[in-house]
């Protein structure tokens, strides 16, 4: 293959795409990680998977998210995905704001982003598609944590990563998960029980609420408080607990299928300083991972994928830039996918656990 993508599979998906090539009926689960701006060097992968290759199967798909990943799986629900991804894409670039925005400013931005995204009836498709089941992941706030006071908040916060260095239970005593499905979703293989875990229903009247919840990051947006048929409270980025996810409690016989901007699942927010705790793809057997590859990465403009800093590393015009030629010379990853799941050797280029 060419080196814009690198697809990474564990030992019982290579055995599975060997024997079967890629159907989009072998997988189950769809990832959709945290990442913010990260997401344009995916954007062209998206739109090849929900506008096709998903779209071969007429069997249920769970998607699990969090944050913008979250956001990425609401436009695979509309009737219309590519439009809705359109959409997203070109409201998220052309996002502008004051010299020096509060809280209010980026939350208000955020949420008209989000109704670019659903128009007005999104949200039943989000929570009542028939074939795509979705799941999203939130944090709701315990203690200082649950307020959005300037002085305890950041407090809040300190302590959470202080235990959670220690051990990641303990980020448990700050935050819990809350994780909202739509209508007679089933998580397929994850069971969640490694985290104080709620388990809420996903409504047209609250999908909104929720998904600005899960991209709400604390001391940057406001958050959510009280989400309807959730317990009350102040609801934060749902990365914050599960930034890539920890996916090895997966026991499902489907496969995982992760358009992702790295190479490394790192579990939560606060984990990204841990190196112990960054996991390759390859220990994940179900799991196919696709992602930028590292000389793909290094010809984009500033040798990087887009993040939050763009905001003030560059001028609006320079940034807009940027991120739309990330957009374009993202089409290199989907063309190269398109190549392997229509050519006659389905394992070609994948890095495959050294253990198979």
């Amino acid at each position: 293959m060419a080196d814009a993508l690198q697809i990474f599979a564990g030992r019982e998906a290579a055995r599975r795409l060997a024997r079967e090539g890629w159907s989009a009926e072998q997988f189950s689960l769809l990832l959709g990680a945290s990442g913010g701006p990260k997401w344009f060097v995916l954007a062209a992968l998206d739109r090849y998977l929900f506008g096709d290759f998903l779209q071969r199967s007429s069997q249920p798909l769970a998607t699990l998210g969090s944050s913008i990943g979250a956001w990425r799986h609401a436009c695979l629900a509309q009737p219309d995905p590519l439009a809705a991804l359109d959409r997203f894409a070109h409201t998220y670039i052309y996002q502008t704001y004051s010299q020096r925005p509060d809280g209010d400013e980026i939350t208000a931005a955020s949420r008209s982003i989000l109704r670019s995204i659903m128009g007005a009836d999104g949200a039943t498709h989000i929570a009542d598609h028939p074939r795509i089941r979705q799941h999203i992941v939130t944090a709701r706030g315990r203690g200082a944590c649950g307020t959005r006071h300037p002085l305890l908040l950041p407090l809040g916060l300190a302590s959470a990563a202080a235990g959670n260095t220690l051990n990641r239970s303990l980020l448990q005593r700050a935050f819990q998960r809350v994780l909202f499905s739509s209508a007679d979703a089933v998580l397929p293989g994850l069971p969640l029980d490694d985290f104080d875990t709620h388990r809420a229903p996903l409504t047209a009247q609250n999908a909104e609420d929720v998904l600005l919840a899960t991209a709400s990051i604390p001391l940057l947006l406001n958050g959510v408080r009280d989400i309807s048929r959730a317990p009350p409270g102040q609801y934060w980025d749902g990365g914050v607990i599960d930034y890539h996810f920890d996916l090895k409690h997966y026991a499902d016989t489907g496969l995982m299928l992760f358009p992702h901007f790295s190479s490394a699942i790192v579990p939560g927010w606060f984990d990204k300083g841990l190196r112990r705790r960054h996991t390759r793809p390859g220990a994940f057997d179900n799991l196919v991972l696709l992602s930028p590859h590292p000389a793909f990465v290094a010809s984009l403009p500033a040798a990087k994928i887009p993040d939050r800093s763009d905001f003030k590393r560059f001028t609006p015009e320079q940034r807009t830039s940027n991120w739309e030629t990330c957009l374009r010379r993202g089409e290199a990853m989907a063309e190269e996918l398109a190549a392997l799941v229509d050519g006659s050797d389905p394992l070609r280029g994948v890095v495959v656990s050294p253990d198979l």
